[in-house]
């Protein structure tokens, strides 16, 4: 699968800017797919993403798709019918894509979906896998789900192959929402209640989730699969908290609150779903990936971290 160019979708996004990177230090043709013109040399603007995106101009001479263009999971999402707005972006969207990437020659695709298609967490249960149940319990997560299937059924339809990924948690360089919530808590000396939170949660690092998304876009064995990313290391939110403090040279100030406590404060204020999020385990079997693939991540947790503070003292 070569000669023509690797189209990433959202590239001037969190994750779609890491695999343009990674992509041009390889010297490999890109071509970048964004909502609105910014200047850069091999852009195409699409507009918004929907059923109708043209994404021909996109898409010619182009034999690889990395679709990282999402409407985003959001905390607090105000529109009148969450789950339309997320259908019409990432399943809708998504397949005009693969359909006119079919139509156009392109031989694989690969999504970005999420592990919220599997749930929300592995408490009382193994560790998330492909071979799961979906269970999204949001729009977002369903969305993401009906998008994968819909390209499944494009790919079988058309020569175009499909691979998918499901990431859980993504941190590094440029991370905003809630990592750069904690990060801010952190670098702030903010004391945390988090000190007895001994809960296991499997995280991606940025650079290695595109590391894994340009695999993906290459590998035989990725034609059809469910591709679990993970950094291939879990840990408590207590000691990610640590670890950021230990980046960034400002040790975390972690309060020993009991975890009850603060599930029954998140339900007093109206916090409970977020208390939950950061004090359940969510752990990700990345294991068959790595196998499948011959993949293995680039770079450790500590690494990102790192690349993170250094990121933010140039800035």
């Amino acid at each position: 699968m070569s000669g023509g160019a690797t189209l990433v979708t959202g590239a001037n996004g969190f994750v779609g800017a890491e695999v343009v990177r990674q992509l041009r230090a390889e010297g490999v043709p890109v071509r970048l797919a964004v909502r609105n013109a910014t200047g850069a040399a091999d852009e195409v603007a699409v507009g918004d993403i929907g059923a109708d995106t043209d994404w021909g101009a996109a898409l010619a001479g182009v034999d690889r798709v990395i679709h990282c263009a999402a409407r985003v999971h959001q905390m607090d999402d105000r529109v009148a019918d969450p789950l339309a707005a997320f259908r019409s972006v990432n399943r809708d969207g998504s397949a005009a894509l693969a359909r006119q990437a079919a139509a156009a020659g392109v031989t694989r695709l690969v999504f970005l979906s999420s592990i919220k298609v599997n749930g929300e967490t592995t408490s009382g249960r193994p560790p998330f896998s492909a071979d799961d149940s979906p269970a999204p319990q949001d729009p977002y997560g369903q969305s993401k789900w009906e998008a994968e299937q819909v390209l499944h059924a494009i790919a079988g339809e058309t020569a175009l192959e499909v691979a998918i990924i499901r990431p859980p948690l993504v941190y590094g360089p440029g991370v905003r929402a809630n990592f750069a919530r904690m990060v801010s808590w952190v670098a702030r000396g903010r004391p945390l209640p988090f000190g007895l939170c001994a809960n296991q949660r499997s995280l991606v690092a940025v650079t290695n989730l595109a590391s894994l998304a340009i695999a993906a876009s290459r590998h035989p064995a990725a034609a059809g699969a469910t591709l679990m990313a993970s950094d291939g290391e879990s840990v408590s939110v207590r000691d990610l908290l640590a670890r950021i403090g230990t980046a960034y040279g400002r040790p975390a100030r972690l309060l020993p609150v009991p975890v009850a406590l603060l599930r029954l404060l998140g339900s007093l204020t109206g916090q409970r779903a977020a208390i939950d999020r950061l004090c359940d385990p969510l752990l990700v079997e990345g294991g068959p990936t790595r196998q499948l693939l011959g993949w293995h991540a680039p770079v450790t947790m500590a690494d990102e971290l790192a690349n993170m503070a250094a990121a933010e003292r140039r800035a």
